[in-house]
């Protein structure tokens, strides 16, 4: 029987991970001499190459000599961190990958905690040693510290260590060695990855990590294979969560080669497979044997954090763009996110045309609603809410582990504006090349809109990290900075000579030709009022003529969003409108007689 080595690789984003990856399959010979390989070809989600992060978890194996090595990558962001808590009981160790520059990061932290909890003992790569200015002795010792600050036990302290660059694919027990492959991290991993465990001669158990769809085949699940063997065509049992237990005929099963399935007649313990023929199959649930059917422990996933509205899009544009328009298909579209996104929850509220989606952080809220848009989806998203829980009677709330470099210029001014929100500085550390690192722990509303404001404070030199650290006592109310918004008084086409007229008043989002409608938000106030704009009057037309007055008009660029920064930009009684070629802001009553009630009664 084949011998079987299942490692999961961790690392926070952009410290080469799935570099490296492309790397140890190129020089094992997963590719053919003429096959044309893309870059980060374990990042094959569109998504995932336009951000350059990984997203979803993905399986891959290689064979060094006499063993099959499955791969699994992680996301790196601890928004995904459900995606990583799923996959950890299919492995039996991790690749701790941390940057020889940069050092343990907030999202390494979280991801290195989950598989400390579950007794996996990994090995450390410290990568990218070809960078400038790197320091990997320095790192590793940071990366011991970080060990025992995570309460890792005697054998967990005694970890392996690897010097590599991905980039180079080159991999050295020590750093004044000569290398040329990354033959020194594939002998590791054979030494010291144990075996992956499992019983032959007990009833098959195993249990689902991931889930996907294929339109011929329909849903497939993967996992390991805990105990016994499964054929195709052999008839299980599916143990759901609810404890119902339904019977199915396994139609297909796959292993993985390389990045490709191969189609098996049988799989046997350790092995990490995809199995086909089972319709009501979701993450967590147990594959067992019909006549012994005895469930694994399930798959615990951390509460989510933040909690966000979905609506129906009823702005006077709703349906020009957007093909799946209605809230049953919303719903449905929601509903099939759960079956493979285990960290979200769904909440209906008491209208038909609203739903709540809970999620880990506004990464993993953003990447779910920019994938809807892409399908075609049209509809509306309020302000992202903290989730707040009671404990003892009284209130606690999400609180985040922030890590900030910047020029040691705006160390001051960032201490300043994270204290302001409520947050305790834990540690500085001032760093040779002119930059200092800042760690902090803030309360996560605290973070909602704080990004666009700290690039704005540190002229863009400064770079945040967060991920969640812990539930902790209400802090207090934060004191937050009002921002008036300017606002199209009526339906029509955005005129030049109006934005030109009105740019004294604040900054502009749209350009000339720009539809808007009455309640759309068209820029930023320079008071913290809301001001209502005619943005669609044009110049009127006369003989008459005075020298200069038909000069061109110089217009300053309109400001533009990005997904997350829209999403962090948004007040309370603001929406934001997304279809697959737009978004906008909008105010949710859009008409200004309305608004003015409104303000009037809750005065």
């Amino acid at each position: 029987m084949q011998k079987i080595k299942n490692i999961a690789i961790i690392a926070h984003v952009d410290h080469g991970k799935t570099t490296l990856i492309d790397a140890a399959l190129q020089q094992l010979g997963v590719f053919r001499e003429n096959e044309k390989v893309d870059e980060r070809v374990m990042d094959s989600n569109d998504l995932e190459r336009e951000r350059g992060i990984t997203i979803f978890s993905k399986n891959a194996s290689i064979y060094y000599e006499d063993y099959k090595i499955n791969i699994v990558d992680t996301p790196g962001h601890a928004d995904f961190g459900g995606e990583v808590q799923r996959i950890m009981k299919m492995v039996d160790c991790v690749l701790l990958l941390v940057d020889a520059f940069e050092g343990p990061m907030p999202q390494t932290k979280y991801v290195l905690k989950k598989s400390l909890e579950l007794g996996l003992s990994p090995i450390v790569v410290i990568n990218k040693i070809d960078r400038p200015n790197c320091r990997p002795k320095e790192v590793l010792e940071m990366v011991f510290d970080l060990f025992i600050e995570l309460n890792a036990n005697d054998h967990q302290l005694d970890f392996p260590v690897i010097y590599a660059s991905g980039r180079d694919g080159i991999a050295k027990y020590e750093l004044d060695e000569e290398s040329d492959n990354l033959k020194p991290l594939f002998e590791t991993i054979i030494k010291h990855v144990p075996d992956s465990a499992g019983f032959l001669d007990k009833p098959l158990q195993m249990l689902i990590s991931a889930i996907e769809y294929d339109n011929y085949l329909g849903k497939i699940g993967t996992g390991k294979i805990n105990n016994g063997s499964v054929s195709q065509g052999e008839e299980i049992v599916l143990l759901k969560r609810d404890g119902e237990r339904l019977l199915y005929r396994i139609s297909k099963i796959f292993q993985y080669v390389g990045l490709k399935k191969q189609e098996v007649k049988k799989a046997f313990a350790g092995d990490i497979v995809s199995l086909a023929g089972m319709e009501m199959v979701d993450v967590g649930e147990t594959v067992a044997d019909k006549n012994h059917p005895y469930p694994l422990p399930l798959i615990e996933i951390d509460a989510p954090t933040l909690a966000m509205k979905f609506r129906v899009n009823d702005s006077p544009f709703a349906g020009r763009e957007g093909r799946y328009l209605t809230s049953r298909k919303i719903l449905e579209r929601l509903q099939r996110e759960l079956q493979s996104n285990v960290s979200l929850k769904l909440e209906e509220t008491g209208s038909a045309d609203e739903f709540i989606i809970k999620g880990r952080g506004e990464l993993q809220l953003s990447i779910l609603i920019e994938n809807m848009r892409r399908e075609g989806y049209e509809f509306q998203v309020s302000k992202p809410k903290v989730i707040y829980r009671e404990l003892n009677g009284k209130r606690t709330e999400p609180i985040e582990l922030v890590m900030v470099d910047t020029d040691n210029d705006y160390v001051g001014t960032v201490i300043e504006m994270l204290c302001l929100r409520k947050g305790e500085m834990l540690d500085m550390v001032q760093g040779t090349d002119g930059y200092s690192r800042l760690e902090f722990k803030v309360p996560a509303r605290g973070l909602i809109g704080f990004r666009n404001e700290f690039l704005t404070s540190t002229r863009g030199t400064g770079i945040i990290n967060h991920s969640f650290y812990e539930y902790e006592f209400y802090k207090g109310d934060i004191a937050q900075k009002k921002r008036g918004a300017l606002i199209a008084m009526e339906n029509g086409t955005a005129t030049g000579y109006s934005l030109n007229s009105f740019s004294p008043r604040g900054t502009m989002f749209i350009e000339p030709g720009t539809e808007v409608y009455e309640g759309m938000i068209i820029g930023e106030h320079t008071r913290d009022n809301d001001l209502v704009l005619n943005i669609v009057r044009g110049k009127k037309l006369t003989n008459m003529r005075a020298a200069g007055s038909d000069d061109n008009i110089n217009l300053a660029t309109p400001r533009k969003f990005s997904l997350e920064q829209a999403l962090e930009y948004i007040e309370d009684d603001e929406l934001l409108e997304i279809t697959p070629h737009n978004m906008r802001f909008r105010k949710m009553v859009l008409k200004g007689i309305e608004r003015q009630k409104n303000r009037k009664f809750e005065d």
